[in-house]
This record gives C-alpha cells, sequence and structure tokens, in this order.
C-alpha cells in the first residue's frame, strides 16, 4: 500500500535497512539477549554505524545522512521487525541526537554527536526517576552549580542502554522554580554508576538499568541549552521519542503477522489449510487493515512534521501515532497468537517473544493514558484557536436537528 507514496530514493533506504536486518543480524544474537546472555550488543550498533544507518536526519558533517523523517520512519519500521530491543537501542542516537542537534553548540555535536553516529560512542537518555515517569518537571535529580561545573546527585531508572552507553543524556533540577530543570550531557566515569540491570518480561539485552549520580562533576560546557530551560528541549523530544516508539511498533507487528499468515498457510486441520476458516483468516484480515491504517497515520505525522505544521497540531499527531501504533502492535501480536494456537505460546516460534516486547511499547516514552491527555488537550486547543465559536457549532447542531425533525413530521 504505501510503496506508491515512496520516492525512489525512500524505497532504496527502506531496501537498504531490510538487507541490513536480513544479512547482518543473526538469529543468535536475538535469542542470547532474550536469554540475557548478551546485556548490551554494541557490536550490532557498530555496523549500523559503519554502514551510516544511524541519525538519519542529522547533517552530513555530524555523521547523518540529512534525510528527514519520512525517511527515519522507513528505517525504524525495518529494525522493528527485531523487536523492540534493537529497535529502541537503534533510535537511541536519534532521541539523544535531537538535543544535541537541536539545542547543542557546534563543540558539543563534534565531540558528542559525531561518534555516536560513526559508532565510536553509546548513549542513553537518564529521564524517568523513582517517585514519577511523565512527571517531567517533579525531577528531584539535582545539578549544583561549584565555579566551571556542575555537582550532580539523584537517580534514574528504566534507561534503555544504560549498561553500555559512554554517556547519558540528564536531565537535573538547577533551581527552586517549578521548572527550573537543565539538559547536561554526562560522561560516565567517577561519580556515575549503574548499580542495577532490571530482568524484563520483554525488550531484554539492552542493558535497561538504574543509574546513580554521587557528586559527579559535570564541566558547564556539558550544559545543553540554556540552563532552567530543559522545558524546551524536553517538549521538543517528545518528538523524536515517539515517532521511534511508533515506527517500531510498526515493523513489530509486520513481523507477527507474516509469521501466522504463513502458518496458517501450512497448517492443515480438518482436511484443509487452517487460512481457509474464517475463525482465522478474519483475524488475518483485521490485523493487515490494522497494521495499515496505523502505517498510514504514522506516515502522515512524520510529513506534518516535515513540512513544519502547526507545533500544536504535531504535537496531537505524534502522540496519535504513538498511541495508536503501540495499541495496534499489542492486538495484531495477540491475534497471531490466537491464530497460531499452542505453538505460538511456546518459543519454538518468536511470536511470545515478540508480545512480551510489544507490551512495553504502550508504557515507555509516555503511557498510552498519557497520550490520550495530550490529544484532547491539544485538540481542545485548536478548537479554541478556530474562527468558528463552540457556540456556532451549538447553534448548527440545533438548526440541523430541527429541521431533522420537521423532514418526519
Amino acid at each position: 500500500m504505501l510503496d506508491i507514496l515512496l520516492t525512489q530514493d525512500q524505497r532504496n533506504l527502506r531496501d537498504e535497512t531490510r538487507a541490513f536486518v536480513r544479512n547482518e543480524v543473526p538469529r543468535q544474537l536475538l535469542l542470547d539477549m532474550d536469554a540475557d546472555k548478551v546485556r548490551y550488543p554494541r557490536e550490532y550498533l557498530e555496523k549500523l554505524a559503519a554502514r551510516r544507518l544511524l541519525g538519519l536526519r542529522f547533517p552530513k558533517e555530524f555523521g547523518g545522512r540529512a534525510l528527514d523523517w519520512s525517511f527515519e520512519v522507513l528505517a525504524i519500521e525495518e529494525i522493528g521487525v527485531l523487536g523492540a530491543s534493537l529497535a529502541c537501542l537503534y533510535s537511541l542516537p536519534t532521541i539523544v541526537g535531537e538535543a544535541i542537534n537541536v539545542f547543542g553548540t557546534r563543540s558539543q555535536k563534534s565531540k558528542y554527536l559525531l561518534p555516536v553516529l560513526e559508532g565510536k560512542l553509546t548513549v542513553a537518555e537518564a529521564l524517568t526517576e523513582p517517585r514519577g515517569g511523565s512527571d517531567f518537571f517533579g525531577a528531584t535529580t539535582r545539578a549544583t552549580r561549584d565555579g566551571d561545573s556542575f555537582i550532580l546527585n539523584g537517580q534514574k531508572r528504566f534507561i534503555v542502554g544504560a549498561e553500555g552507553a559512554d554517556y547519558f543524556l540528564v536531565y537535573a533540577r538547577t533551581g527552586d522554580a517549578p521548572r527550573a530543570i537543565s539538559c547536561f550531557v554526562v560522561e560516565r566515569g567517577p561519580g556515575v554508576e549503574v548499580q542495577h540491570v532490571y530482568g524484563l518480561m520483554g525488550t531484554r539485552g539492552g542493558g535497561t538499568g538504574r543509574v546513580y549520580f554521587r557528586d559527579a562533576r559535570v564541566p558547564i560546557e556539558n550544559l545543553v541549552g540554556d540552563e532552567n530551560g530543559a522545558g524546551e528541549i524536553f517538549n521538543q523530544m517528545m518528538i523524536p521519542e515517539r515517532m521511534t516508539s511508533a515506527a517500531g511498533a510498526l515493523g513489530l507487528a509486520r513481523a507477527a503477522i507474516e509469521i501466522a499468515a504463513r502458518y496458517a498457510d501450512r497448517r492443515r486441520a480438518f482436511g484443509q489449510k487452517i487460512r481457509e476458516f474464517e475463525g482465522v483468516n478474519f483475524q488475518i484480515a483485521d490485523s493487515i487493515t490494522q497494521l495499515d491504517a496505523a502505517r498510514a497515520l504514522v506516515h502522515a505525522t512524520a510529513r506534518a512534521i516535515d513540512v513544519g505544521d502547526e507545533a500544536r497540531r504535531v504535537r496531537r499527531l505524534v502522540s496519535e501515532s504513538k498511541k495508536f501504533a503501540t495499541q495496534m502492535a499489542w492486538d495484531v501480536v495477540n491475534a497471531a497468537m490466537q491464530v497460531m494456537g499452542g505453538i505460538g505460546y511456546t518459543n519454538v516460534y518468536p511470536i511470545e517473544r515478540l508480545l512480551r516486547d510489544a507490551r512495553l511499547m504502550m508504557i515507555w516514552t509516555g503511557t498510552n493514558e498519557i497520550m490520550d491527555l495530550v490529544i484532547q488537550h491539544e485538540y481542545y486547543k485548536e478548537l479554541e484557536g478556530t474562527s468558528v465559536s463552540a457556540r456556532d457549532v451549538e447553534l448548527d447542531a440545533v438548526n440541523a436537528e430541527t429541521e431533522g425533525e420537521k423532514v418526519y413530521e
């Protein structure tokens, strides 16, 4: 369905990423990550960097390809076929890189963005704290000015990539005002310690852990953007965080549909292929429709970002994409397991792993309930900005209802 909307350059990038997934990522890596035998697949990121597949949207001088979101979501969907862990690790350079590229100095881009896209450094984003996840301005991690440095104290948890990251993008309180939060690049070193790597239901092997900062000294030149100005950075970061989640969910769902459909075409019961039974093939049909609808929304949102649509509308569309695509992935993988029956519940096929991965997608980068809050909030703000007042809409509805009643008198 989507091919007719793609340029040749977009098809080429999609095919290039698809070839990487098929040829450069061994099945054994997925199995070892899921079995917690691999805690951080650094070689995987180095291979991506060698093919210049990381941070596609960033300038060429800093290691990217100067592409836009319409390209990046294509690549992330292909990586998403591998599951949520590798898709998330693939996305971290574009998430963390967003802050450095948009708000960072040229020196910060050369020192921290370029080496990541070259595969020489790895990154993680340290935002969530034990007392709250989506409550950004409730952060208690504190950075106190000390001469030409800040002294950082606090902790962050659920940090994907914490085990292997060379540096962290950290949000910390730098004043007593409610919105006095600043953003820093914090290198792994004295005062920075990963003390706990979580055992996860799914999305394993990405080194998700808790990071402690104990009197960690951060040079003032590692402040990203303005002091106490991280709110603006956070708003910008919601675009890559949620768009990468949405695009990765497309690939995960696509993988589940293909596995279930192929199985249904081979498996026989009552003298025929099970795909001939409506109880099976209707679930495949529903899954395909949901995937196509989610893909259309994600790519429309990517286009809205690329053309510079109104910020409020972009926030709504990004939240819609994250919510709809991740919910779709969960529903589709469940349907795939139902189609496959008992064998889908075993580890013979990766459906059970994809199911465990998909569950987290509805939680991270803001729960889908938080997406609901954003969607309705931005929509009502859009209504306030239209030329038609709510009273006019109400009167039109009353008039239409009155005219309708006359027809039936």
